[in-house]
């Protein structure tokens, strides 16, 4: 019995190593975040986050593995369906509840791009979104309508990140955040619409 409660007190240290980690990751920027200023308000030693961590990278990884799972499984899922509008904008639907469900993570993203270029998890991401941006758009998808289509992906986004600042009830600005990017989409399609 005494496994199991040490077990799930892994767990927890864990989870709370990540949420401490990500709350200061986007307030201070993953560069002047610390494993010492994490441990301190953890108010645990270097060596407990060494114990479930090797290192601030690793942390980072493991918070990223959160939003990186959903969207790995929203491109499995695309890729075994028809190239139609209907698809394209289910992924878009697919895609908005993983980023809503992501929200601290992805003002992270945003706001530490260029640091993440040098980082594992920015190359992974990068590669993520350029997997989603092709199943959105067609090789014999006019120039305007791949853009269209890419500018939706953008919008939602930056749409994301931008919610929190709008007043309004938190489920109408999503919403209305997933309408324009569906009309984006269809109006890339307007054969299909």
């Amino acid at each position: 019995m005494a496994g199991k409660g040490t077990k799930k007190e892994r767990g927890d240290t864990r989870r709370r190593i990540q949420d401490v980690a990500l709350e200061l990751f986007v307030r201070n920027g993953y560069e002047k975040t610390s494993l010492r200023e994490i441990a301190e308000i953890l108010e645990v030693s270097k060596p407990a986050i060494y114990y479930h961590f090797k290192s601030k990278e690793d942390i980072l990884l493991s918070i990223f593995q959160d939003l990186s799972r959903p969207v790995d499984d929203i491109i499995s899922w695309g890729r075994q369906q028809p190239r139609s509008l209907e698809t394209k904008q289910e992924i878009l639907r697919r895609y908005s509840a993983a980023l809503e469900a992501s929200v601290p993570l992805v003002r992270f993203l945003r706001e530490n791009e260029a640091t993440l270029r040098d980082l594992k998890v920015g190359k992974e991401f990068g590669q993520q979104m350029t997997t989603i941006g092709e199943m959105l758009t067609d090789s014999d998808t006019s120039l305007t309508g791949q853009l269209r289509c890419m500018s939706a992906l953008l919008t939602l986004h930056f749409g994301t990140f931008a919610l929190p600042s709008i007043p309004g009830d938190a489920q109408e600005k999503r919403s209305a955040l997933l309408e324009i990017t569906m009309e984006m989409m269809a109006a890339a399609y307007p054969e299909e619409a």
